[in-house]
């Protein structure tokens, strides 16, 4: 909607992979707020040295390329601020990944497939409300039942939703992702690019790479790239008594409270779990984590452990190296600094937890 190139003002280790782009003139946008028509018309409208605000938050700025160096956390001294009048959608906890996926869902996919026309939908499957389900050429979708009264259901390209699958809007099964035979998934739920689901998901955010392709339910989560679920992984998102929900906080370096009762699993890029690992409500999972053993594992889990213990970084390398090369993808030096930095960074969380 921006109709430009877009780039990362991103933390010093992550810069390399996602460089930062410098032009005459910048736009740089809260990465917190989330777009809408009227916030992209806005923010189109910035004049260099201007800055659209909405209450105490700056939504975005436009500079120069020469005061672009200069940018630290704040926003630049001799900027003139606009008030933005109109409600504003913002990521300002964790829970509101899946919260809000619903709404933004939406807003995609009415931008998606906008005065576009959806392949053809086979016969073989049984649909309620077709008018809302958009399905991009090259997707395999047979036999299944697909039910858009609730919300709309987008099926991107090359991906497969395989016979017996239910999907119940609204669901976005973006580039290359996979429904296994008989999931059962319910909104608002979105699988990222070539990723691949089985089993029951609800209320779900799973993002590029990540696998849950066996029986197990997975409710009200968000997992990162390059996670695995081992068959029958389940998850609880709520409490026997209903109380809300308390969470590890890496800020406040304890457990917080979500104003939720419902809540389940966040895990970290890479981690992974055995077979019939059974997860606590409100599980915070790190980077690189290997779960298995007897038990519940406990509600914070450090990155680089592994089952209970200290996972060396090399062996932790070692297997990315191997889950890349079986999609295909080069695991380079660039993604090893990431992960090395990460693993000296969350030395301390190791430490305290006596992993």
């Amino acid at each position: 909607a921006l109709e430009n190139t877009t780039s990362s003002l991103t933390e010093d280790y992550l810069s390399i992979k996602y460089p930062l782009v410098q032009k005459k003139q910048n736009v740089l946008i809260n990465a917190a707020v989330l777009p809408d028509a009227n916030l992209v018309a806005a923010i189109k409208k910035l004049k260099s040295n201007q800055a659209l605000s909405s209450e105490d938050s700056i939504i975005a700025y436009r500079i120069g390329g020469d005061d672009l160096d200069k940018i630290a956390e704040e926003s630049p001294e001799n900027m003139t601020e606009i008030e933005y009048k109109e409600p504003i959608d913002k990521i300002e906890n964790v829970c509101d990944l899946y919260l809000m996926n619903e709404s933004i869902l939406m807003r995609d996919f009415d931008c998606l497939t906008q005065d576009r026309k959806s392949a053809k939908i086979s016969k073989t499957n049984q649909v309620i409300a077709a008018e809302n389900i958009f399905i991009e050429e090259g997707a395999i979708v047979e036999y299944a039942t697909l039910n858009a009264s609730k919300g709309p259901i987008y099926i991107g390209k090359n991906a497969e939703v395989m016979e017996g699958a239910c999907l119940r809007g609204g669901v976005a099964i973006c580039e290359g992702a996979t429904v296994k035979m008989n999931a059962k998934i319910y909104g608002a739920t979105t699988i990222g690019p070539y990723s691949k689901v089985g089993g029951e998901l609800s209320n779900v955010v799973i993002f590029g790479y990540s696998n849950k392709s066996h029986d197990g339910f997975l409710g009200n989560a968000v997992l990162g790239e390059w996670c695995n679920l081992g068959a029958d992984t389940n998850n609880s998102n709520l409490k026997n008594d209903y109380s809300e929900v308390k969470i590890w906080s890496y800020a406040a370096e304890s457990f917080v409270p979500t104003g939720q009762t419902f809540c389940g699993l966040f895990m970290g890029d890479h981690s992974k779990t055995a077979i019939n690992t059974m997860l606590n409500t409100g599980t915070v999972v790190g980077v690189c984590a290997n779960i298995f053993g007897a038990g519940f594992p406990r509600q914070f889990i450090p990155s680089y452990t592994w089952g209970g213990k200290n996972y060396q970084i090399d062996t932790a390398i070692e297997t990315a190296v191997r889950v890349y090369a079986r999609r295909q993808k080069e695991f380079t030096e660039v993604d090893e600094t990431i992960l090395r930095t990460v693993y000296a960074n969350t030395h301390e969380n190791r430490e305290k937890g006596k992993f």
